[in-house]
């Protein structure tokens, strides 16, 4: 996806974007391919492919919500700053705080913050499970993109959302995943609202965009610690 390409198919999401933001995504790609050699943050280095699946990819959360109307989001396990740091870019009133295990991550993208000249963005260096505890019902959006399967991520960032706000993950085929995800919303209170499923352009590959929203307040004890998650499922 070369950048008219990008121009023209974030149009169609109904996202104005400016010479400004186009630049701050240049500077983004620049950064992470230099930094993509010190640390392995993504396989994905082609200039075409990064603008394709990572920065257009990010941008196709807007199919489901209006950011606009958006105050608070966590990103968990955001990696190379994947929704979340290019949603910020054209949406720069989102308070974003952005949680990832891995301390590589967070200093990259401390780094990468401080170059774009990007305000209002908390890092957070946990595991979202204990950082979960202290933190029920505190965002209005959390997003997770390309992280776990379904029924880990729900247990994880379902009580992190509002009561009747959203949790909303960006995945590739969720076709399995999503039989086996009803026992997970009903004891933590969630409802599937919308799955939108499409194609990437170009090359055609299959995305789904699935919305939770928090129909209820976390029961105590959720979520699990990661262990308890992963060998025993709800």
């Amino acid at each position: 996806m070369n950048k008219e390409i990008f121009i023209k198919e974030v149009k169609k999401l109904n996202i104005d974007i400016s010479d400004n933001q186009l630049k701050q995504l240049e500077k983004y790609y620049e950064i992470l391919i230099e930094e993509n050699a010190k640390t392995n943050l993504t396989a994905i280095t082609k200039k075409e492919d990064v603008y394709l699946k990572h920065f257009y990819d990010s941008l196709t959360l807007v199919k489901t919500i209006d950011l606009t109307k958006v105050n608070n989001i966590l990103d968990v396990g955001s990696g190379a700053g994947f929704p979340s740091i290019v949603l910020k870019i054209f949406y720069p009133h989102l308070h974003l705080d952005i949680i990832d295990s891995n301390n590589k991550k967070i200093t990259f993208l401390e780094k990468l913050i401080h170059e774009l000249n990007l305000k209002n963005i908390n890092l957070i260096h946990d595991r979202v499970e204990i950082y979960a505890l202290e933190n029920k019902e505190k965002y209005d959006l959390v997003t997770a993109r390309a992280v776990a399967n379904l029924n880990t991520l729900i247990e994880l960032c379902l009580p992190l959302v509002k009561k009747d706000c959203y949790f909303i993950a960006l995945k590739g085929n969720i076709s399995e995943e999503i039989k086996n995800i009803a026992n997970e919303l009903n004891i933590l209170k969630g409802k599937i609202e919308e799955v939108i499923e499409f194609n990437l352009p170009i090359e055609d590959s299959l995305r789904n965009i699935i919305k939770i929203k928090k129909v209820g307040i976390t029961p105590k004890g959720y979520p699990r610690t990661y262990d308890k998650i992963k060998k025993k499922p709800l």
